[in-house]
């Protein structure tokens, strides 16, 4: 188990000679259109720019020598063309790194390239330990140091808050906004939630490729290789998820092939087969503390008897207590079926955070780092300042399975949550009497489709919690907040780039919507919930300004 040195935060925030230029570049400012509500996120990009990389465009298939200089969205490495400051993205470019690139695809404000020949390292590169690291695209940051990683996810909602949420340099020093990212301690096996797909286009990597015999099975049990939904990548160890789910992916990866069993993974392109996922998530058993099991296998039709000698296999894992069959009849890559079945022991399995007691069926949504769940709730309820009285009200928008709200509720008034989907409303509502708590109310409405109606049946908050998905929040839910004016907000969100922009409408407003905004910024605080992943969490304190309009 990998934890990072307590030496190491020394160097966390050592400035790169190529920061302090690139930190007043427009290029983070055009990298935020690459979020998933990009027309948005362009418009403010667009806004914010004040220089212009000139007439340079490159060529589709044009070669060049390029220099990674930070990581951008999705951990893509920035670089920008030399004499021109034309910005050019490379998936799986580190910092520091020297190298030729191909132009694959060309954009209004930047290009992409694919890697060709690495000419110089990158400055911070380690060995992966993953053996599958160069190909899986879910941690594709393994072989750049965790210290480097930490530092150049921290730069980049540094970059995004100027850049996109229009606040200045010297706003976020002299009120001191931006707080330092908080790093995990654990990078390897933190996930208690991995799913995995059946396929049966096995993807081989150019070398392997040469080695295949004839007659080799092209069925695999893995991650769909990046930028395939057809191909999937066979593996058969993650480390990120806990030492019993390799165990039993293991244990099924041994079998599953047999043509004994009569066993077909589903085919993406003909839609015919039997296996979709499997989905193995990590629990804690309440009375001793040690680790939980549930198994999910994800199908196209309820046949429990061809599923009976993998549910045999896995069940000889000590740890397993939960075999649950999700029937997807869908032709979609989604893994939550119409209907459910448990084929071994209980329907759900069990966990503990910020001292209370959740129950985690199949398709629950719980946060998938439960160990930094605790250090994020944590930070959460230090940025509310509870008075301490139980007097305040806590409007818990995207509320989930209620988790945010929950560990709260013993400390306010009341808790009003609001999800849009059902199932999860259903858990947060189960929740809430597994742990005697009776002052939190959960309602199922989509907050993107809010009418002027919305707000009538809850009084008004103290303290609002958003923790919306990546695409941030809607503009109705915007301007209702604007207009509750409630006197602090929390924003939780896994997007810099959209919470950037939102952080934007609150504070500042929409001028070409004669939007007035009316809240100031008062921190940011970056957490590292993915080690090795691109994925960056961040927690903003907003407060209603003195006097708003």
């Amino acid at each position: 188990m990998a934890t990072m040195p307590s030496h190491g935060l020394r160097h966390l925030y050592t400035t790169r000679p190529w920061q302090k230029t690139y930190r007043f570049s427009t290029s983070l400012a055009s990298l935020s259109s690459f979020t998933e509500d990009s027309e948005q996120t362009k418009s403010n990009a667009a806004e914010t720019s004040t220089t212009k990389s000139g007439p340079y465009f490159p060529k589709r298939n044009q070669t060049l020598e390029l220099v990674c200089e930070s990581l951008a969205f999705k951990g893509k490495g920035l670089c920008k063309v030399e004499d021109t400051g034309f910005v050019v993205l490379c998936d799986r470019a580190l910092p520091g790194e020297r190298f030729i690139g191909r132009v694959t695809r060309k954009k209004g404000n930047y290009a992409e390239v694919t890697k060709l020949k690495t000419l110089s390292p990158p400055w911070d590169l380690v060995d992966a330990p993953c053996e599958y690291a160069a190909y899986c695209g879910g941690c594709k940051m393994q072989n750049l140091s965790y210290e480097a990683q930490i530092r150049a996810k921290e730069q980049q909602v540094h970059d995004l808050v100027i850049h996109v949420g229009k606040f200045s340099q010297s706003e976020l020093e002299s009120l001191r906004i931006m707080k330092p990212i908080v790093p995990c301690d654990i990078q390897f096996h933190y996930r208690n939630k991995m799913e995995f797909s059946f396929g049966s286009a096995k993807w081989l990597p150019k070398e392997a490729l040469a080695e295949k015999q004839e007659g080799d099975s092209n069925y695999a049990l893995g991650l769909h290789a990046p930028g395939f939904f057809d191909k999937v990548l066979d593996v058969n160890k993650c480390l990120l998820q806990s030492e019993p789910a390799n165990m039993v992916l293991a244990a099924i990866q041994d079998c599953w092939r047999d043509a004994e069993l009569g066993l077909s993974p589903y085919n993406a392109r003909s839609h015919v087969g039997f296996l979709k996922h499997l989905m193995l998530r990590s629990g804690r058993n309440l009375n001793n503390g040690l680790p939980e099991l549930m198994v999910n296998f994800v199908t196209s039709s309820y046949k429990p008897e061809l599923l009976k000698p993998l549910v045999e296999r896995v069940t000889a894992v000590p740890e397993v207590v939960s075999v649950m069959n999700n029937v997807n009849t869908s032709v979609g890559n989604t893994s939550v079926g119409e209907e459910e079945y448990t084929l071994h022991g209980k329907p759900y399995i069990t966990e503990t955070l910020r001292g209370l007691t959740f129950q985690i069926s199949a398709n629950s949504f719980f946060q998938t780092n439960t160990r930094q769940a605790e250090v994020l709730y944590r930070l959460i309820e230090e940025c509310a300042g509870l008075r301490g009285d139980g007097s305040e009200i806590v409007l818990d928008l995207f509320c989930g399975t209620g988790t945010i709200g929950l560990t709260l509720a013993r400390r306010v008034k009341h808790v009003y949550g609001y999800e849009v989907v059902p199932q999860a409303i259903s858990d947060a509502r189960l929740n809430a009497e597994l742990n005697d708590i009776h002052n939190a109310t959960f309602v199922q409405g989509d907050l993107n489709k809010i009418d002027e109606n919305f707000g009538s049946n809850f009084p008004r908050p103290d303290i609002v919690i958003s923790d919306p998905n990546r695409p941030g929040m809607h503009m109705k839910l915007i301007k209702f907040l604007l207009k509750l004016k409630a006197p602090q907000i929390i924003y939780v969100s896994c997007n810099p780039a959209t919470c950037a922009r939102d952080l934007d409408y609150l504070c500042h407003g929409v001028m070409e919507k004669n939007i007035k905004g009316c809240y100031k910024l008062k921190s940011v605080q970056p957490v590292d919930m993915f080690p090795h992943t691109p994925h960056i969490e961040c927690i903003c304190l907003l407060e209603l300004c003195d006097n708003p309009s």
